[in-house]
């Protein structure tokens, strides 16, 4: 608890110079909450919001403004917002408010496009985006324990409010913006941890930063359990709860907890979420706009989550973790009224019939879906293995260690490790190479010799057999498939958390390779300064992880399209296009794709 309060001491020190600029509210205007009548008020007046999820993040910056405009004509009056801790600070110390991470222009442009703001910062935000938002830097403190009054977390927490809400609050609406309240943490009771220092941790510094007429809130679901531990006196306490849970119960239990005040569903699921390996989950259009309408009657303030859904792209998919690790998909559809792709869908047209009937929503037609086109196959060669390029992906070469290190300890964050040693006797008969539980976080991939032997795979394939000689080298490729975003296993550390085992034998003296995949396509690889040869690629697929490439040149004008890799078996793919790492206006982009385990015939993408 001492330190605790030396860690919230130190911040009010540290910060004393912003206080000077407390009194920045704008004549007129307020936003508050009226406890006779049961309702939120703006500039004095009864307001009733209807809200939608979207994800910056998620969404890349030319299409922010598309996706506002069509949120705003299907009749909202306000969107709701998480700021990922990991997208602006993914190394420690070093911040990007940025291109597609310039939160503040995101919420100029829904300002001027007429939506109002909840803003929802976390420091946790879970959104199935990895690690719920927390920087996998944090987990460099093997002992730390994440949303506690943990004194290193606090303290890293503490850094980054600094950073984050004295830029929020010029955005507030009694400060002439349009934040019209800011959620503090994020459905905090369905964690283990019930640590109420930590909140109140929380509570002190969104006060300090953002002043005591912001009006603070917190979501959970709808248990007496969840809300209890993420409730706190001075946050006024919403719900959340999707189409097949009971709406009376739902608002009863947050009644208990806020007698008065406005009914709040922060989080009214129109679709949900995809892991792989499973069906698209869908979400009945109809029964969506039944309950939407229901809540509304009684005068409810709804927020849909999610309105437009978007993409995970590169590493910043999460993953549940309860019977076995589940990982989230690339896309992020969620069954959304917009889907992944911004286009209007009918589910969209039927929540916008519902609002219609509680508020006036623009004259005008729904702006269209995008324009696309399907530009056909694409041919992809496979230039190079791992092993050939390991020069270009890892300068400063390996990290030995006797034992295996995790991606925290070489802070090698997200994307994938090479792992290479050498087999310790001839194994002429196949012999078990053995990853103790949750040894692998979370996919490997093993070779012998540079030919690919299989697969060892988290919480489920643990034993693979091998053959080979004495000295041959043994390399076994990480994947980082996305750390855990909730419940009780976000401390996700990734990579060989244990030793493997040979037989009998314990794998020692292991070479470490960091691969910096993305350092290198940013530094122009593989087209600039590369040391590999081109000249004759491969036509055939081989079994194993490695790089593919094909072109794409669009004749004219490039339109939005998507690449269809239903026959590939595993593909990494990012953002890394020629024309300014943009495939917005570009006329010449260039693909190029992680591939592994190919088992089809290899040359299409269809």
């Amino acid at each position: 608890m001492a330190a605790a309060a030396a860690a919230l001491l130190f911040v009010a020190v540290n910060l004393a110079c912003l206080c000077a600029s407390e009194n920045l509210v704008s004549g007129g205007r307020s936003f508050s909450i009226d406890y006779k009548n049961n309702c939120f008020l703006k500039d004095g007046k009864p307001f009733q919001y209807i809200s939608g999820s979207i994800h910056y993040s998620r969404v890349p910056q030319q299409y922010w403004k598309d996706r506002l405009v069509k949120m705003y004509m299907a009749g909202l009056n306000a969107i709701q917002v998480y700021v990922p801790w990991n997208f602006h600070e993914p190394v420690q110390g070093v911040h990007n408010f940025t291109g597609d991470r310039d939160l503040e222009h995101f919420l100029d442009l829904a300002n001027r496009t007429g939506l109002l703001v909840i803003l929802r910062p976390g420091p946790y935000i879970c959104a199935e985006w990895e690690m719920g938002g927390l920087p996998a830097w944090l987990l460099q403190k093997p002992n730390i324990i994440l949303r506690s009054a943990d004194t290193d977390y606090l303290q890293a927490v503490s850094y980054w409010l600094d950073v984050l809400l004295p830029k929020m609050k010029p955005w507030l609406y009694i400060n002439g913006g349009n934040i019209i309240s800011v959620q503090v943490e994020n459905e905090y009771g369905s964690y283990y941890a019930c640590d109420y220092r930590y909140m109140r941790h929380l509570r002190t510094l969104f006060r300090f930063f953002l002043g005591e007429d912001a009006l603070l809130f917190t979501t959970d679901g709808n248990t007496d359990k969840e809300m209890m531990c993420g409730t706190l006196d001075g946050l006024y306490a919403t719900v959340d709860f999707g189409t097949d849970t009971n709406i009376t119960e739902a608002f009863g239990r947050q009644r208990r907890f806020e007698p008065r005040g406005p009914l709040v569903n922060s989080e009214f699921y129109t679709g949900w979420l995809d892991h792989w390996g499973d069906e698209h989950a869908v979400v009945d259009a109809q029964k969506a706009s039944r309950m939407l309408k229901e809540m509304l009657t009684m005068g409810a303030n709804v927020n849909m989550y999610m309105f437009e859904g978007g993409t995970n792209f590169g590493y910043w998919n999460g993953a549940d973790h309860d019977t076995k690790f589940r990982s989230v998909v690339t896309s992020y559809d969620y069954d959304a009224p917009l889907s992944e792709a911004g286009d209007p869908t009918e589910k969209l047209l039927a929540i916008r019939d519902v609002i219609k009937q509680f508020r006036e929503i623009p004259s005008g037609p729904m702006p269209p879906a995008t324009p696309k086109f399907a530009y056909g196959f694409v041919t992809l060669r496979k230039f190079a293995n791992i092993s050939g390029v390991l020069n270009t992906l890892s300068p400063p070469g390996p990290v030995k260690s006797q034992y295996p290190l995790t991606f925290e300890e070489m802070k090698q964050y997200y994307g994938y490790m090479l792992y290479q040693t050498t087999l310790p006797r001839d194994l002429s008969e196949p012999t078990p190479l053995i990853s103790p539980l949750n040894g692998v976080h979370d996919r490997a991939y093993v070779s012998v010799n540079g030919v690919f032997q299989g697969l060892l795979e988290r919480d489920t394939v643990l034993v693979m057999n091998i053959t080979g000689q004495q000295g041959d080298t043994l390399d076994i490729l990480v994947e980082n498939m996305g750390r855990v975003n909730f419940g009780s296993k976000i401390n996700d550390y990734k990579g060989l958390l244990s030793d493997l085992i040979l037989g009998q034998d314990i794998l020692t003296d292991w070479k470490i390779f960091s691969l910096d995949i993305d350092g290198a396509i940013t530094g122009g690889w593989p087209h600039a300064n590369s040391q590999e040869s081109f000249a004759a690629p491969q036509r055939e697929p081989s079994a194993g992880p490695a790089f593919y490439m094909g072109t794409l040149q669009p004749s004219g004008l490039a339109w939005d399209s998507f690449i269809s890799l239903s026959e590939w078996t595993k593909v990494m793919g990012g953002r890394h296009f020629d024309s300014k790492n943009s495939c917005v206006g570009a006329s010449f982009l260039t693909l190029t794709s992680f591939l592994f385990y190919i088992r089809v015939r290899f040359g299409l993408m269809a």
